[in-house]
């Protein structure tokens, strides 16, 4: 139990101490580990201030994701519901020659981030990200996150 303990607080103390550059982070989660393709993952951006900073999606995914790649509709929009962009995008998740999972991870979890190429205006008041992958079901895709950095 106790080394369970340390190791939590290792995970912890490392997650948050490399905290000081990013300007927003979210997660959300899927919890059937599966993306529908009728899922929207919204992001809030209505309090942030800064939007001109880098911006990162993230894609927590495991072995069991049948793709080397995910196709991600990224929409920004403003407060009255007008879209102000609307891109897809190409996240790869698996290295195309040998088939080993990209970003960070143990166990059969992983973490990619993918710089975002889509500029977020400040009049921009949320972000929604939709798979694209032509699937009802996007088996292994465990949550999906945004990363906006200073």
């Amino acid at each position: 139990m106790n080394k369970w303990r340390f190791l939590t607080s290792v995970l912890f103390i490392l997650t948050f101490s490399c905290s000081g550059d990013r300007v927003f982070e979210e997660f959300q989660s899927f919890s059937s580990l599966s993306w529908n393709e009728v899922d929207s993952v919204s992001f809030d951006l209505k309090e942030l201030k800064e939007k001109g900073g880098p911006k990162l999606i993230a894609v927590k995914f495991n072995e069991n994701y049948p793709f080397s790649n995910c196709y991600v509709r990224v929409i920004s929009k403003d407060s009255t519901g007008k879209t102000l962009e609307n891109r897809l995008i190409n996240v790869p998740l698996f290295d195309s020659k040998t088939g080993q999972p990209l970003g960070t991870g143990f166990g059969n979890t992983f973490t990619k981030y993918d710089t975002l190429p889509v500029a977020i205006s400040d009049q921009a008041s949320s972000l929604t990200f939709l798979q694209y992958m032509r699937q009802e079901e996007l088996s292994g895709i465990e949550a999906i996150g945004l990363k906006i950095l200073k």
